[in-house]
């Protein structure tokens, strides 16, 4: 089988190539999966030079996660037959045309949704939910600021707030970005993401700001989302795509009545594996009753990853990049 392999931790991908592997045997519990598609996640990119926090041993293949068909099962397996269209999580390992996981790892995917859409909500929604639902405590109405929202998390939670009947401000850096934005979720208001847009966000609410701010990109626009943000108000702390760690003096949050919230949604899983199935199973429910629609940027061979990373890299893509393996 193809499979993307990281022979070597190097800047610029310089450790991965194609290669062929023998396709894997499922052990007890596990099933192999014939891939149809694997999405592109930044953490995907970071392993292939070691700035990962996770660093699996070498060689190794990325890919976080997939959508595919039950290919073979392992001793002890139930619930699962050949030829299931699964949607599935792991570590890594996706990025090749075939993928041995635990059986606990796969859920069906959902109906509505192509094998390059299944392959692009799973994370992107997780992390969404996570913040909006179970860290914003989103309520109906309420205005939502999301920053790097032609991102594939950021796009995913326009898409999201819209379905919980959230007031949604999308705020991206360029102007053919925010166009594609308004085009496919149409939230209420789109803004450039540069400074001074805390005084559009204020004119936008009424003066009293965003009730939720969504912040992947730390620096500069985590310190301008603490001055538009409403009382009571819950500010998200997702990334740092910026490149610098900002700070707060605390003052600030105490005189303004609002909070900062840390959001880690795979570890909000694994701490809270009851939750973590409840957070997996609404997102799920959304996309098979169509009121959340994962977007695709583009769709590329396996033999083509460079090409996806790049997308990546460059902060073109809007919504998710995909390789069919």
């Amino acid at each position: 089988m193809r499979a993307l392999e990281v022979a070597e931790l190097a800047p610029h991908h310089g450790g991965c190539a194609l290669v062929d592997r023998p396709v894997p045997a499922p052990g007890p519990g596990e099933v192999r999966v014939r891939v149809r598609a694997a999405a592109v996640n930044f953490p995907d990119l970071l392993m292939t030079n070691g700035g990962y926090q996770l660093k699996p041993e070498l060689p190794f293949t990325p890919g976080l996660e997939f959508a595919g068909e039950v290919e073979a099962l392992g001793e002890g397996v139930a619930g699962w037959a050949v030829g299931d269209a699964v949607v599935g999580g792991n570590r890594f390992g996706a990025m090749a045309e075939a993928i041995t996981v635990p059986a606990r790892a796969l859920r069906r995917k959902p109906e509505r949704l192509s094998w390059e859409e299944a392959a692009a909500y799973g994370v992107a929604y997780l992390t969404a939910y996570v913040s909006l639902v179970r860290c914003g405590r989103v309520a109906a109405g309420e205005w939502v600021l999301v920053h790097g929202a032609a991102g594939g998390v950021g796009l995913a939670t326009v898409d999201l707030a819209k379905a919980l009947g959230a007031r949604v401000i999308a705020a991206a850096s360029s102007a053919a970005k925010r166009e594609a934005i308004a085009g496919l979720y149409a939230p209420d208001a789109v803004i450039a993401a540069e400074p001074g847009f805390r005084d559009t966000v204020k004119a936008l609410t009424g003066g009293n700001g965003a009730d939720v701010i969504f912040d992947p990109v730390g620096g500069d626009i985590f310190d301008e989302s603490t001055r538009c943000i409403a009382f009571d108000g819950r500010l998200l702390v997702v990334g740092f795509a910026s490149g610098r760690i900002p700070e707060v003096p605390a003052n600030i949050p105490l005189i303004k009545g609002f909070s900062v919230v840390g959001v880690r949604a795979g570890e909000y899983g694994r701490r809270f594996p009851q939750r973590g199935a409840e957070n997996l199973a609404a997102i799920d429910a959304l996309a098979a009753d169509g009121r959340i629609r994962p977007h695709v940027h583009a769709v590329l061979d396996l033999a083509d990853w460079r090409a996806g990373f790049a997308m990546l890299e460059r902060r073109e893509a809007v919504g998710k990049v995909v390789l069919r393996p």
